[in-house]
């Protein structure tokens, strides 16, 4: 049975991921991109799907682990009756092949170490061919991949699995490098792990560096950041959502989804985390791979794309695997692809605009395309759709993606007057009117003065937190401030905030889930917008102690069981808890702020 999803930590090298437990298994892995088939499934099933474990052969009494500094670097110290070992576990960023490092260090006594092997290409499915070669290298082939493992220790195989004993005295490091190559190449060539091990540091630390402060929430922004950096696919700049697929949002239930791709309704707020941290690299490719995804003919955009801007995701279920703590089905691909979703128009919008006031790209760039896509949404902005959330129940005028249309020409109208671009300026003010009218008289609740999902529904939404931000009406108008009560109403549990319930909303799927962390985030931000800043601040340190050992969330939070879950560790989440720390930090009075800091410093 696979560990619980907080008790996984994160190491990768910008182009895939891989999650490591407390016991020292890496039990998820996918080569070579975060979207291709896993060679350690056993996440979603059971050892025998895949996995690779170093741990002491006799009980730990006392695991510790950690990241070194601020990399992603993981160090997870075991403490045994006769000493302890500390295991190191990275993956150097690639200079053409893939690799993961795993060093056991000595630091007291002499530590009998096991180390388990399973390598099961095409996502815990396929037994590959295993051979040793002359110099002591194991190799394992099957169809396209090849790995091989670099290592002085004596290897054994025993029931289709690659096993050792070795013991390790204090100060003694044993070396296990695992590289990932297409069979057709030649045999990745060993290398020193030291020099790359200082390489990978080096690498993090001087990214994190340039992080600009966010006061007492630096090491938790800092975190969140570097998690980010690690789902950001170097190639293209494309944002992955997690690098998992199918963790439940319900232990037991069906809502298991992949989130190995690129979400278009993630953009804005990515784009703001980003640069609000100083990282205007970073954000330039992002907004780089959104110009090259979208491109093309504007009835066919698409909600997500694939790590280089696919558009084929095509959704199937894995048979053979049982799914995380019987979870099932376990899902790869994800048919929403295809779903009609009007915000992404705002999305989109916005994310040039602001790019543009960030001084991302020059003024007009992505301008042609912006009209065309205006064009459209010009004729399909009163249709229904499925929403931001994807339900696979029927299309509704949902109110958020009334909102988001009208973003997207408040947004090209702000663009147009701000840069000189040229566009049908008069008409787009129209159209921003006639979506306004159409809201407000559609999409409140006469009785309590709220907006609600949908038009014609009493149910609510915690996408609607977003309202004030959005700049539809101020943050003190009275139809926000009753919204924001409605969901305090209706939707918190243990003051966290739920998307929407599940079990009133026709979504096509049996009810329940967890409390979504975005979306508590973003009550945060409206708490803030509203001058509620004590209250804003107590829900965001509750968020914060939510996090596990090493700092790193899921999607979503199940209150009762007191877990994490949902796909893990989740982009959406570190983003909304990147932007609260700086949205909570700009509230405060910089006198005020240097004063709680250095107190919090003497403390």
């Amino acid at each position: 049975m696979p560990s619980r999803i907080e008790d996984y930590a994160l190491i990768g090298d910008c182009e895939t991921a891989a999650l490591v437990d407390r016991t020292g298994s890496i039990d998820w892995l996918c080569w070579p991109r975060f979207d291709s088939d896993a060679c350690f499934a056993a996440l979603l099933g059971g050892p025998e799907n895949g996995r690779w474990r170093i741990s002491p052969r006799d009980p730990a009494p006392r695991v510790t682990r950690r990241y070194r500094d601020s990399t992603l670097i993981l160090e997870t110290r075991f403490e045994t009756a006769t000493g302890a070992v500390l295991v190191t576990d990275f993956m150097p960023l690639r200079d053409g092949t893939a690799e993961v490092v795993r060093l056991v260090t000595g630091e007291r006594g002499r530590v009998v170490m096991s180390m388990e092997l399973v390598l099961r290409f095409g996502t815990g499915a396929i037994v590959p061919w295993v051979s040793h070669l002359e110099d002591g290298t194991l190799r394992a082939i099957a169809g396209p991949d090849m790995v091989v493992l670099h290592t002085p220790v004596r290897l054994e195989g025993r029931d289709l699995r690659t096993v050792a004993e070795f013991t390790v005295a204090a100060g003694e490091t044993v070396p296990f490098v695992l590289a990932w190559s297409p069979s057709h190449r030649p045999v990745p060539e060993p290398f020193d792990a030291a020099p790359a091990l200082a390489a990978t540091e080096a690498f993090w630390c001087e990214w994190a560096s340039t992080c600009r402060s966010a006061g007492r929430w630096s090491a938790a922004v800092v975190r969140s950041l570097v998690t980010l950096k690690a789902l950001i696919y170097a190639p293209t700049g494309g944002i992955v959502a997690a690098p998992t697929t199918s963790l439940p949002e319900c232990l037991g239930g069906t809502r298991n989804w992949d989130y190995r791709f690129c979400w278009v309704r993630d953009s804005t707020l990515t784009l703001f985390a980003l640069m609000n941290a100083g990282y205007f690299h970073e954000a330039q490719a992002w907004r780089d791979w959104l110009v090259r995804a979208v491109a093309g003919s504007p009835e066919q955009i698409q909600i997500m794309y694939g790590l280089a801007g696919e558009r084929r995701l095509t959704e199937w279920e894995v048979s053979w695997l049982a799914g995380y703590e019987n979870s099932r089905p376990v899902r790869i691909g994800n048919a929403a692809h295809d779903q009609l979703q009007l915000d992404v128009f705002g999305e989109v919008m916005a994310t040039f605009h602001h790019a543009r006031r960030g001084g991302l790209a020059p003024e007009s760039s992505g301008w042609d395309l912006q009209l065309r896509l205006l064009d459209y949404l010009e004729t399909m902005w009163r249709e229904p759709d499925e929403g931001i959330w994807e339900v696979r129940g029927p299309r509704v005028h949902f109110v958020f993606s009334k909102l988001m249309c009208w973003v997207a020409f408040d947004r090209a109208i702000l663009s147009a007057e701000e840069y000189g671009l040229p566009g049908p300026v008069e008409r787009w003010k129209g159209m921003r009117d006639a979506i306004r009218a159409d809201v407000l008289a559609r999409g409140l609740d006469p009785e309590r003065g709220c907006f609600v999902q949908s038009y014609g529904s009493k149910e609510l939404d915690a996408s609607l937190l977003l309202l004030p931000k959005l700049g539809f009406l101020p943050p003190d108008d009275p139809r926000v401030s009753a919204t924001i009560r409605a969901i305090e109403e209706d939707l918190l549990a243990d003051g966290f905030v739920l998307r929407y319930r599940t079990d009133r909303t026709r979504d096509g799927l049996p009810p329940g889930e967890g409390v979504f962390l975005a979306c508590s985030f973003w009550l945060v931000d409206a708490y803030v917008l509203q001058g509620r800043h004590a209250e804003a601040r107590a829900l965001f340190d509750r968020l914060l102690a939510l996090r596990n050992d090493v700092g790193l969330l899921a999607e979503e939070y199940d209150v009762p069981a007191q877990r994490q879950v949902g796909n893990f560790p989740q982009a959406f989440t570190h983003v909304a808890l990147v932007n609260s720390a700086y949205n909570l930090l700009a509230a405060r009075p910089p006198a005020r702020a240097e004063l709680q800091e250095e107190a919090t410093a003497e403390s």
